[in-house]
């Protein structure tokens, strides 16, 4: 964690800041010699107030946590309230698809586990392109953890399967998934992906501070 000293130090540095440019604006507002130099002076400093407020906001708080993903080993983030708000709108939107939950062999389809991969890809980067980018001095961001999902978990399983699948669908219209001879395979190379991904959705939740996320994901995928 960072020190409450350090943060206080921080916010004293912000404020300071603009209170000294909102010196600087009136101090030259009164060089003029109008009636409207006061509004204009009280106005530049209402604005620089609220940028140093809106800087404040989103640089302080600064904490720092460790995540484990087995994939990536153990690895330090130091977020703030905007990547925290970053990482649990990624959270939410990956523990509540079928991309996480657990698909047994007899249960549900592989084409609705592939849409809904599709679209846990898609919100991502919806998400990701909404949001401010984080910056640190060694790279690790909430951003950067979210892409590595994308490319080296879910972008890989869909390329491979998702052409093999349609291939069958439309060859074989009249036929159930179930009468899919890779369907085995797929299901268990999905189970390992679904491993894979639980390991992301629960570091996103220790970056949002969400307490017991692995009650929300429900039973781990058995590769």
């Amino acid at each position: 964690m960072i020190s409450v000293s350090n943060t206080r130090a921080l916010r004293v540095g912000v404020f300071a800041l603009t209170g000294c440019g909102a010196g600087i604006a009136l101090y030259g507002l009164s060089q003029i010699n109008s009636s409207y130099a006061f509004a204009i002076g009280g106005a530049a400093a209402g604005v620089l107030v609220a940028l140093g407020i809106d800087i404040y906001r989103r640089t302080a708080r600064l904490t720092e946590v460790r995540i484990t993903v087995p994939q990536l080993s153990e690895l330090t983030f130091v977020v703030n309230n905007d990547a925290q708000q970053v990482a649990w709108q990624l959270f939410v939107e990956s523990v509540t698809r079928t991309s996480t939950q657990r698909l047994d062999e007899d249960e549900g389809l592989i084409r609705e586990a592939l849409t809904s991969l599709y679209g846990l890809f898609a919100t991502t980067r919806d998400i990701l392109k909404a949001s401010r980018p984080s910056t640190t001095k060694d790279g690790l961001t909430v951003e950067s953890l979210a892409v590595t999902l994308l490319n080296r978990e879910i972008r890989p399983f869909l390329s491979k399967w998702h052409p093999i699948l349609r291939e069958f669908e439309n060859t074989e219209p009249n036929l159930p998934e179930s009468a899919w001879p890779r369907a085995a395979e797929c299901r268990r190379e999905l189970r390992q992906v679904q491993a894979n991904t639980r390991d992301y959705v629960l570091a996103f939740a220790r970056l949002a501070g969400v307490q017991n996320p692995d009650i929300m994901l429900g039973p781990l995928p058995q590769a």
